[in-house]
């Protein structure tokens, strides 16, 4: 049999694809090398999956910081109030939470993977799971798939929605790069973005803060030159090994660029545990505590402004006894405390692995990719979508819209070719 259009891949993109070539009249064979479609689906929004997010177009670019403007093109066609429509159409009520994120009403992931699997199998897609690709033979009129136990599959267009490197247990481990290469694509350097951050400080190795969690804070990463490189306002959470939680996780990435920028073994980070309020501000405040209790052990006067073991651990940093009574600390050493409290500095020496990461940094280069085709610019009849793609967002549905619009077009397109 020869198909109109093979789709490797069945994660979100792969999904979306094949309902996009098949919605097109294409004869579609979805197939992926695991026992079940839409894993890493099922596990993403911690179980709740956050399909999309219902941020204006230009925001959403803003959150996607590889190569995000490249997506313009893309959103005109099909974009994430397309998604919201696309999924309710298919009976799944959606909800917005904070930031725009958007959730199935009944909380559950398996309810958006079932809506998308019932929706393929309704447009007559045949679905090959327990399928390992070999390698691809690209051909002049037909391009053939070849199995990993030496079956030839024949087809007008494909369709690579493998994925990157991330989250390995759910399928992902870079299989698709080398079909990419061997179409003469060229794979830009992979790195974890979305990752926690690793630290040797020594209030990390013998676990000082281990499990402190701290509520809309600032941590930024700066170069080797005092300058800032970003910063996000979010929570976070020191771990044994470094930095974690939603704040961390978006500054890895720039962390990962500035060691191999500079060339350093470590890269400053510093906490602003109080982003909203200005130094003086904050100063004032503390001497204000002091004034109505002069009497006081320091430690008690300031109880409640911070987790109580990072608070413990700033003032010691700072140079004060927490024990002794709030009249007795030397004004300066008030504002050494605020200064810890505005910016506690420390330094970083990298990430945890791709495999840890969320989300894969680098991949096929879009320079190669038609914006509003995801087709090829190389190879006829080959088109790409997903995390494949050198294109990666913070965690926030953002990666997923990403996997949706370039799975929709991609599959869309795919069909279009192959119908001529």
């Amino acid at each position: 049999m020869i198909y109109d259009c093979i789709v490797i891949g069945g994660g979100p993109s792969g999904l979306m694809a094949s309902v996009g070539a098949a919605s097109n009249g294409a004869r579609v064979l979805l197939i992926d090398k695991g026992e079940k479609l839409g894993r890493k689906l099922a596990i993403s929004g911690g179980g709740r999956c956050n399909v999309t997010n219902r941020l204006p177009v230009d925001e959403i670019i803003k959150h996607i910081p590889g190569n995000g403007r490249f997506l313009y093109s893309a959103f005109s066609v099909f974009n994430n109030e397309d998604i919201i429509s696309f999924f309710e159409s298919l009976g799944i009520k959606l909800k917005e939470e904070d930031h725009g994120r958007m959730f199935p009403v009944s909380n559950k992931a398996t309810d958006v993977v079932q809506a998308l699997l019932n929706k393929i199998k309704e447009l007559g897609v045949l679905i090959r799971t327990n399928t390992p690709v070999k390698t691809i033979n690209y051909k002049e009129e037909l391009h053939e798939v070849i199995l990993l136990n030496g079956e030839v599959l024949k087809t007008k267009s494909i369709v690579i929605a493998v994925g990157g490197k991330s989250v390995p247990h759910t399928g992902s481990t870079g299989d698709g790069y080398a079909w990419a290469k061997k179409a003469g694509h060229t794979i830009t350097e992979l790195y974890p973005t979305e990752v926690p951050i690793t630290s040797n400080e020594s209030f990390v190795k013998q676990k000082t803060l281990q499990g402190i969690s701290l509520r809309n804070v600032a941590l930024s990463v700066w170069n080797p030159k005092g300058k800032i490189i970003k910063a996000h306002q979010m929570d976070m959470i020191f771990t044994h090994f470094g930095v974690s939680g939603p704040a961390a996780l978006r500054c890895s990435q720039y962390v990962v660029k500035a060691l191999k920028k500079f060339g350093v073994p470590s890269i400053e980070m510093r906490i602003d545990s109080f982003p909203d309020e200005n130094e003086e501000a904050l100063l004032s405040t503390i001497q204000k505590r002091v004034d109505e209790e002069p009497k006081k052990a320091v430690k008690n006067v300031l109880k409640g402004m911070l987790p109580e073991k990072y608070l413990l651990f700033l003032i010691e940093n700072a140079g004060i006894d927490g024990d002794i009574s709030a009249d007795q600390i030397p004004k300066q050493s008030l504002r050494n405390l605020t200064q810890q409290m505005k910016g506690f500095s420390f330094h970083v020496n990298g990430t945890l692995s791709i495999e840890k990461a969320f989300v894969t940094g680098g991949g096929v280069s879009i320079k190669e990719i038609a914006p509003q085709t995801m087709a090829s610019k190389i190879q006829e009849g080959l088109f790409f979508c997903g995390e494949i793609l050198d294109l990666h967002g913070y965690t926030g549905g953002y990666n997923i819209t990403v996997a949706f619009v370039t799975g929709n077009i991609a599959g869309t397109n795919a069909a279009y070719h192959a119908l001529g």
